[in-house]
């Protein structure tokens, strides 16, 4: 393809033709589909190259190379008879593919691939000329695929903008220093139990990649990886993502984390390291929260990661997740005991307070980096306030963040002080003992000054409902401490009255 920057302009200009597709969300999800039939082709024209005996799961009929290909002799399938192909066999038995415990990983990513994956194109002509565009692409030149590797990121890079799919995907400046952070090694293993696109699992393969020096290193490598997401258009681009970084046989899985129970959790399912942004703001059926222990069991989704996180960390293992202000400022009862066993049972060492516009513009909520190993209890805690660049007012899809503005608590890490601002925290060193008697209340080194930021309503909503919890658990804290000390209960008052 002679120009791969347009790649995704020319696509969105056919779509737009198109009546059936409706938004950036089902055009994203339109190419992706393709591009991971596209890209499986190329794949399996290597696995038939080292495998003389390897037979495809996909019906010959189905094979890119047998309906997409268009060798230009105007014998190509279009219009009406290749949406009633696209349709009525192609869709039909990809999802239906014989799977089961037997069936090889590399495999059955196409079935689950396609399970709930949707044509929305209602115009045969156009799907040709988007069929024939991305067909040009030839993974089978090293350049061009690794040019297109660039171009697959800004197609996940849109989701942010293309309403709630925005929340598959987190900056890649934030998933490379976590990674750089986590300082990957050869023979660990890394999970993201709600992988969305890949963001974490690419970073931390970037990383490690530069400690790969022998055949062995290239196989633990290609093995290091193990990722769970439970909405299917997500999951469909991260195994598109993987095939594109050369993992064959990627250990991703379509799946809910939550639904199993985590005392069930063997060493076998346990991992050396975990990168993660849990989903947020969202909250899991009743029935989700039998699968952990009932002080842990809160009805935010975050939490319950995060109890998933700290039964999944092998002895030694290191965590990096990104978290919101809500679970800083949080002293109800399900978060200061989920930040109970956390800082009893693991070591809290460092956490990165980030600019609220991280996630612009699909959130405006303000998050965080907690850094954590399983090596005892904390024992002091490090709180770094990473401020806006300057330049910046705040950062947005044209002016995103860079892993370049994470420079100064780069510069911190390994040589750590105080640092006070104006009068205010930007770094600083909390015993633990002090962090227990705010019931875990760990909202420190903040923002001061801040601006006041008019929230969309669901975040605004909340917001105040988490400060309102916060803040009615810290009463009720209070209250008893009170009433202990006087030696009264509610119910003496109660009878008085």
């Amino acid at each position: 393809m002679s120009n791969l920057s347009g790649f995704v302009k020319r696509l969105r200009d056919i779509m737009r033709n198109d009546a059936g597709i409706n938004g950036d969300a089902q055009r994203i999800e339109q190419i992706a589909w393709l591009l991971f039939l596209k890209v499986y082709d190329a794949k399996e024209q290597d696995w038939e190259w080292d495998d003389e005996s390897y037979v495809s799961i996909i019906p010959e009929e189905c094979r890119w190379r047998n309906w997409a290909a268009d060798d230009h002799s105007g014998m190509a399938i279009t219009g009406d008879k290749l949406l009633d192909f696209v349709n009525n066999t192609l869709f039909p038995t990809l999802k239906a593919l014989p799977v089961d415990a037997t069936t090889p990983l590399n495999k059955s990513i196409v079935q689950t691939t396609f399970a709930d994956a949707n044509n929305y194109m209602k115009d045969g002509v156009l799907l040709r000329q988007i069929v024939n565009y991305i067909d040009d692409i030839d993974f089978s030149n090293y350049e061009e695929s690794h040019a297109f590797g660039e171009i697959y990121e800004t197609i996940l890079k849109e989701l942010q903008s293309a309403g709630s799919a925005g929340e598959f995907y987190t900056p890649r400046a934030v998933t490379d220093f976590m990674a750089q952070m986590i300082e990957p090694q050869i023979g660990e293993s890394m999970a993201d139990f709600a992988c969305g696109t890949g963001g974490f699992i690419t970073s931390w393969l970037k990383e490690l990649r530069k400690k790969v020096k022998t055949t062995e290193d290239e196989a633990s490598y290609a093995n290091s990886i193990y990722g769970i997401e439970k909405k299917q258009f997500p999951y469909m681009l991260c195994i598109t993502n993987m095939l594109l970084h050369d993992l064959d046989a990627p250990k991703v899985f379509h799946d809910n984390a939550l639904l199993r129970n985590v005392l069930d959790y063997t060493e076998e399912d346990r991992v050396n390291v975990i990168l993660m942004n849990p989903p947020y703001g969202g909250s899991e059926k009743a029935d989700v929260k039998k699968h952990f222990p009932a002080d842990l069991a809160s009805s935010e989704t975050a939490d319950l990661f995060m109890s998933v996180i700290m039964y999944r960390l092998k002895e030694n293992g290191r965590v990096a997740v990104i978290l919101p202000d809500g679970f800083l400022f949080g002293t109800d009862n399900a978060k200061a005991a989920i930040k109970k066993k956390l800082f009893t049972e693991f070591n809290v060492h460092t956490i990165v307070r980030m600019p609220g516009s991280v996630f612009s513009p699909y959130t405006s909520i303000t998050t965080n980096i907690l850094f954590f190993n399983k090596t005892g209890a904390t024992k002091e805690t490090w709180f770094y306030r990473l401020d806006m660049p300057d330049g910046y007012k705040h950062f947005s899809k044209t002016r995103p963040m860079k892993l370049e503005h994470f420079a100064p608590v780069v510069e911190w890490w390994n040589n750590r002080k105080d640092i006070c601002v104006d009068g205010f925290d930007k770094a600083k060193k909390y015993d633990v003992i002090e962090l227990e008697s705010r019931n875990y209340n760990i909202d420190l080194c903040g923002y001061p000054h801040e601006e006041e930021e008019i929230l969309p309503p669901k975040e605004l909503i909340q917001q105040y409902q988490e400060k309102r919890a916060s803040l009615n658990a810290e009463i009720d804290r209070i209250l008893a401490q009170i009433t202990d000390i006087l030696g009264i209960t509610f119910e003496d008052e109660e009878g008085k009255n």
